[in-house]
């Protein structure tokens, strides 16, 4: 079956050098939504901006899927640090999605999928296996092939690959309270972020492999001293532009 990989990213800015890598492109709009068609590496790809938050990404998602008919789905962008040794400018590549805002107790447990009896949603394995490798690749090379020496410089980036599970829901996690409150319920997650558990619903309800891939830009407490608008601009998305150039290389 010839491949037709769906790419999300969680901000406009973030996939911007992305849809720069496609050819014989095509922009086709829906939903208040743009979405760019073209070919990577000569593999047909489909990119589009999720928009924030898990409703307006499932609407994103179910249409590249209805629409454009994608085999697979690689969602990127930036989350916050939760876990205990994670830094600016690691990588995290998801084995499982979870919505940490989900609470329909006492019907169900809390965070559990409503009908799906299920509280955590499993990534593709071969995706996530080829998503590793990329950035192993790319890691091999030095952030600095990347995003240049001033951008590692700036930044401190030291970058490391992390698999584990990713933490979603429509709340901003910028406190410490907060960030200790969720890996109290939920230990073993690595980040948090607005929208890859709701996409991997979709990718799990249609049958469509996916792997969602997180840049770290804080520490989901406000510790962290970045410009985040330059770290989005300068760090993930060149960052995104090399990760989905080189999984689309290894397909």
């Amino acid at each position: 079956m010839q491949r037709n990989i769906g790419i999300l990213g969680a901000m406009a800015q973030e996939i911007d050098e992305v849809k720069a890598l496609l050819t014989e492109k095509t922009n086709v709009k829906i939903a208040n939504r743009e979405f760019v068609v073209g070919k990577i590496n000569g593999v047909r790809c489909v990119v589009a901006f999720s928009k924030w938050g898990k409703v307006a990404a499932t609407i994103t998602a179910t249409l590249l899927v209805q629409e454009f008919a994608v085999t697979d789905l690689i969602f990127i962008g930036t989350a916050g640090a939760l876990a205990d040794g994670l830094k600016v400018g690691d990588i995290v590549v998801s084995k499982r999605l979870v919505q940490h805002d989900l609470d329909a107790r006492p019907m169900i447990s809390r965070f559990e999928l409503p009908l799906l009896n299920r509280i955590y949603v499993d990534s593709d394995p071969s995706l996530t296996e080829l998503a590793g490798r990329a950035v192993n690749n790319l890691l091999a090379q030095g952030a600095e092939k990347m995003v240049g020496e001033e951008a590692v410089k700036e930044f401190n980036l030291n970058p490391s690959l992390h698999y584990g599970d990713i933490a979603s829901g429509d709340q901003f996690i910028n406190s410490d309270e907060k960030r200790q409150e969720i890996l109290n319920l939920l230990p073993d997650i690595q980040c948090v972020e607005m929208e890859g558990a709701a996409v991997a619903q979709v990718c799990l309800e249609f049958g469509i492999p996916f792997t969602v891939i997180r840049i770290i830009s804080d520490t989901a407490d406000h510790n962290a001293r970045i410009d985040f608008n330059k770290f989005i601009v300068e760090v993930a998305n060149a960052y995104s532009r090399a990760i989905v150039g080189e999984i689309v290389r290894l397909v």
